[in-house]
C-alpha cells in the first residue's frame, strides 16, 4: 500500500512537471487555492496510477512484438496513450487533465512523465518500487 501511495505522489508530481514544461497540457480543478491544486494533482495522479496498473500491462502484452521491433521506443507512444486515457477519464469528473494534441503534446508529456519515473527508479531501491 505504501508503494502504491508513493507511486500516486510521484505520478502527481510528474503530471505537475508536465503541465509546467509542456505547452498544451492543462489541468483544471475545483479550487484555485494551493491546497486545491495539490489535491487536484493527487487525484489525477491516482487516476493515472490506476490506468497504468490496470490497462498498461494488457497493452504491453498485446504490443510485445511492436516493442521488439522498435527496440522499446514504442514505450513513449504507449505512455502517451495512457495519458490520453487518463485525460479522457478525468474529463468525466470536475478535475480535468487536458492535452491539446496527441503529437507533440501527449508524446512530450509522456517523455516528461517517463523522466520523472526514471528519477524515482534511480532513487528508490528495487524492493520499494510501486
Amino acid at each position: 500500500m505504501t508503494s502504491f501511495a508513493l507511486t500516486v505522489v510521484v505520478d502527481a508530481v510528474a503530471l505537475w512537471v508536465a503541465a509546467l514544461v509542456v505547452d498544451g497540457v492543462r489541468v483544471s480543478g475545483a479550487s484555485a487555492s494551493p491546497s486545491g491544486t495539490v489535491l487536484t494533482f493527487l487525484v489525477l495522479g491516482l487516476l493515472f496510477a490506476l490506468v497504468n496498473a490496470v490497462v498498461k500491462p494488457v497493452v504491453k502484452v498485446l504490443a510485445f512484438p511492436v516493442y521488439l521491433l522498435t527496440l522499446g521506443l514504442i514505450t513513449f507512444v504507449v505512455n502517451a496513450l495512457m495519458l490520453e486515457l487518463t485525460a479522457w477519464l478525468s474529463g468525466q469528473t470536475p478535475l480535468t487533465l487536458r492535452l491539446d494534441h496527441f503529437w507533440p503534446t501527449a508524446v512530450l508529456a509522456a517523455l516528461v512523465v517517463s523522466i520523472v519515473g526514471l528519477v524515482r527508479n534511480a532513487v528508490l531501491p528495487d524492493g520499494r518500487r510501486g
